[in-house]
């Protein structure tokens, strides 16, 4: 189970290795697969038809063949590299468009398979880092592609080109470039092993800085509120340098690459070989020319593929972090054939724990039951866990033991879509898009009409604020809604609510940033919202709490009293002292759970 919820991403790779993930998208476009096997085929091989040319002048001159001769040889040579420009563009650009369409399928499917994972996913994997292996990674594997897989296949046909044309000259010939091709191969298999594991502890690193700048960024008005800057450049800069140590550490191996020593030794044994060869009467001038520049082809393969297979070893690394992320199993999953249908509202807890990991339990043998259409009140001190109860309801965790059931039907066997769509929750930590105000509101529905959208507004008390704006609901907020106060971002995140109108709505302490005049215009249109639909309020405002139906109260993970307001302040201690400083209370016997 890799997936929470399979968004649709318009690929869907291999997964099995990084090999396979990478051939599957190669193999993806198979027409410009060809178009640039045949441009790298023609190229070396126009190529390869210039020594032959240079030889034929040579002869010619030594001849006496006069100047035509030349003319008509000059003439070819033109013809010929014409013709391999216009392939080797047709090659480039294939190679190019290859380039970004991996790019763009693969950043596709690590989005959609980034919005499917759960939170627990979330919760445990830094922001800065996926951020970097959906930019920068997914960056790399466009350029494996090109200039990388490119120049692997258009030097292959290069090694190629010598070995095939060498004995075309004389038979004899063929032993210095079959000795090379298989030395410079040795060289490369060796080369990559040495890099590998240098490229990925780079890609690594990158992904450790990047994470830091995120951090930071985030946390930008804390870092200059405690005049931290310069301890913050600092521990940025210790990261900038372990990247660029791995980056000299790569440099390194790459400048020990045995094949440019290889390449000099190829051409000078090529010469003695062609010269013993025509001292001998076996061939004549020209061919000797012709064969030392047919070994100057091998240039090409031996200066690119240290590059190129910089870019593989770099392309493959990154290949493995995205495939880590794609790969990574969920403990929830889309359920697309559960259970579906218009949610009344009824919510049950069996006996319900819960913990973020195995060895941090939050809930305890939580059991209560919301009728439909209640409105019931969560309370207790901070950490008590009464966000993470809600969290259970529409599945955003899962219940380590016990069950949640909504409708009678336990969540587990609901399908996911169905049973998020209908439960809205306006959380005390508001998210905002940097988007306009009017596309914030409708996030939860794109077809919503203006008018719709207003509505949603004027029951929030958001309408008037919003107008104060000169671009009114078509003003771009910040990232976060920064632009705004906090009471802002809370009634617009109110009037999303009920712009969807949902069977069950989550008030998690959502009007906290709400002064008491804004308040008391809220607090009605609550009220009126919860009419007819299951709402469950976190707050620690007495004005909310008194006209809740049910009101239950948390301690340390346990449920420790249940009942009515004016019964609670009666015989719940712990109820008292939440709101000791909200109405004084006559000391009470005290209650028998604690």
């Amino acid at each position: 189970m890799t997936s929470e919820f399979i968004a649709n991403a318009k690929t869907r790779s291999n997964h099995s290795t990084p090999f396979r993930f990478i051939l599957w998208h190669i193999l993806a476009h198979p027409w410009l697969l060809i178009l640039l096997i045949i441009g790298a085929f023609s190229n070396a091989a126009l190529a390869a038809a210039i020594p032959a040319f240079i030889g034929m002048a040579f002869e010619a001159v030594i001849n006496g063949e006069g100047a035509e001769a030349i003319l008509n040889i000059a003439l070819m040579i033109v013809i010929s590299q014409t013709i391999r420009s216009v392939l080797q563009f047709i090659r480039n650009f294939s190679a190019e468009t290859y380039g970004q369409m991996i790019e763009r399928d693969v950043r596709d499917e690590l989005y959609a398979s980034l919005l499917g994972k759960s939170m627990t996913f979330h919760d445990l994997t830094s922001v800065g880092d996926i951020m970097a292996r959906v930019t920068n990674d997914v960056r790399e594997l466009n350029l494996m592609m090109n200039p990388g897989i490119n120049l692997i296949i258009g030097s292959g046909f290069f090694l190629i080109a010598p070995v095939i044309a060498a004995p075309l000259i004389y038979p004899d010939l063929i032993l210095v470039p079959l000795a090379f091709v298989i030395l410079h191969l040795i060289v490369q298999i060796r080369f990559i092993r040495t890099l590998h594991p240098i490229t990925e502890s780079v890609r690594v690193g990158f992904g450790q800085m990047n994470s830091r700048l995120a951090e930071a960024l985030d946390g930008v008005e804390v870092v200059k509120g405690s005049a931290q800057e310069k301890n913050e450049v600092q521990r940025f800069a210790g990261l900038v340098d372990v990247v660029r140590d791995r980056l000299i550490k790569q440099g390194e191996v790459e400048a020990r690459y045995l094949s440019t020593l290889l390449m000099g030794l190829a051409v000078v044994a090529g010469f003695v070989h062609a010269a013993i060869l025509y001292r001998s009467g076996q061939i004549v001038l020209g061919d000797v020319a012709s064969f030392v520049i047919l070994l100057y082809l091998f240039g090409f393969p031996v200066f690119t593929s240290l590059f190129a297979l910089s870019r593989i070893a770099s392309g493959y690394a990154s290949a493995e972090r995205i495939l880590n992320i794609i790969v990574a199993q969920t403990d929830l999953d889309q359920n697309e054939a559960g259970y579906e249908a218009p949610i009344k509202g009824d919510i049950v807890f069996e006996h319900v724990d819960f913990g973020y990991t195995p060895d941090k339990q939050v809930l305890y043998d939580l059991s209560f039951h919301i009728n439909a259409g209640q409105t019931v009140a969560i309370v207790g001190q901070t950490g008590a866990g009464k966000t993470t109860v809600t969290k259970l309801i529409n599945r955003i965790y899962d219940a380590t033991q016990g069950r949640v059931l909504v409708d009678g039907v336990d969540v587990r066997e609901w399908q996911l879509e169905s049973l998020r769509s209908q439960i809205s929750i306006i959380e005390q930590d508001i998210f905002l898009f940097s988007r306009t105000i009017a596309e914030n509101i409708a996030f939860g529905r794109s077809d919503a009409t203006r008018e719709e959208i207003i509505e949603a507004a004027k029951k929030a008390q958001a309408h008037d604020f919003i107008m104060s704006f000169p671009d009114g609901y078509d003003t771009v907020i910040g990232q976060r809604g920064v632009t705004l106060s906090g009471g802002q971002r809370q009634r617009l995140a109110i009037a999303r609510a009920f712009l969807t109108n949902p069977p069950v709505l989550i008030l998690d302490d959502s009007t906290s940033a709400i002064d008491s005049a804004t308040e008391d215009h809220i607090q009605q249109a609550i009220w009126e919202a919860s009419k007819g639909r299951t709402t469950i309020l976190i707050t620690h405002r007495l004005s909310q709490i008194r006209w809740a139906d049910h009101i239950i109260v948390l301690r340390q993970g346990r449920i420790v009293a249940q009942g009515q307001h004016e019964t609670l302040l009666k015989t719940s201690e712990a109820y008292r002292r939440i709101f000791a400083r909200y109405e004084p209370a006559t000391p009470q016997p005290s209650e028998t759970q604690s």
